[in-house]
């Protein structure tokens, strides 16, 4: 077994669990604190990485720049889901899968093809790499370090706010809150809109980091984002305050590029993942039921006990 080629890919997996966290914390503004299964995401994240490929490629466009374009595209996106449900009272996972198929022929327009290269121009890896000397997954991981303390620190100043708490609100006890005077549909809009910017913004980095968009690079983005959501509240579970949640998003999305890194180099089937990932979420999510059940059973079973 090489060591080198472990320890390569393990790094690599590092860098875009950390670029990949970013579309993790927009599925967490959705999933975790709206409680609203979103599938938007998939069709989002490869929208802002086919925008920001053809702005840099096709018209030389700033790569800081195309990603600012890339999340309001994003937001975009997220505000097509938020008026299907909030004003034609679609189910908000219809309005997420109906927004999702019209991002896939609307992705195919953007780039006239299925595939851009980003070779040979300039990214925001790039530059801090000529300038610095590092290699391609130490400069995605430092950029993306940076990135993910920038919008880990907003997203906690902002659900902070008057209109945050009352985001958060609409999730725990959306009826509590419209008696209250709070106007829920704006608050899912304003959710909706953020997750995507976010998932957006998460798949122009991607791009730029893998130096390619791919019309289908979004595919299944949503059970990675579920995964690492899960993996994050096992590993941190216990430590209660809004921004410890926020981290383990991202140390989530970390630790499931390592375990898809190290299944990989075991000899896995790079066409299992997509099982892989299913199976991740499936045990995270029905482990917890399970112990929560036995541990019911096991207290009346010994209150029985005792009573006789």
């Amino acid at each position: 077994m090489n060591i080198g080629g472990i320890f390569l890919a393990l790094q690599g997996a590092v860098s875009q669990g950390i670029l990949w966290g970013v579309l993790v914390l927009g599925v967490y503004i959705t999933y975790k604190i709206l409680d609203i299964a979103d599938l938007t995401v998939d069709g989002s994240f490869a929208l802002g990485g086919c925008i920001c490929a053809t702005f840099v490629v096709g018209y030389g466009m700033n790569p800081f720049l195309a990603l600012i374009i890339s999340t309001l595209a994003g937001m975009i996106a997220g505000a097509v889901t938020g008026f299907l449900h909030t004003v034609f009272e679609i189910p908000a996972i219809l309005s997420g899968i109906l927004t999702q198929i019209a991002l896939w022929s609307i992705n195919l327009r953007i780039m006239g093809k299925s595939n851009i290269p980003l070779l040979k121009s300039k990214t925001i890896f790039s530059g801090f790499m000529e300038l610095t000397g590092l290699k391609s997954s130490q400069v995605s991981a430092i950029i993306g370090i940076l990135i993910a303390i920038i919008l880990i620190s907003a997203l906690y100043w902002f659900f902070g706010t008057e209109i945050g708490s009352a985001l958060r609100a609409t999730g725990n006890n959306e009826d509590m809150i419209r008696a209250l005077g709070v106007n829920t549909k704006m608050t899912k809009m304003i959710a909706l809109m953020l997750s995507n910017g976010l998932v957006g913004l998460s798949g122009g980095l991607v791009c730029q980091s893998q130096k390619y968009a791919d019309i289908g690079m979004g595919t299944g983005a949503i059970v990675i984002g579920l995964a690492a959501i899960v993996i994050g509240d096992v590993l941190m579970g216990r430590l209660r305050s809004f921004y410890s949640r926020l981290t383990s998003a991202v140390v989530g999305s970390i630790v499931y590029f390592l375990i898809r890194a190290i299944v990989l180099q075991l000899g896995m089937d790079a066409n299992d993942m997509k099982l892989l990932s299913a199976v991740i979420v499936a045990l995270a999510l029905c482990v917890p039921v399970a112990i929560n059940k036995y541990r019911a059973k096991r207290m009346y079973t010994e209150g029985g006990d005792e009573n006789a």
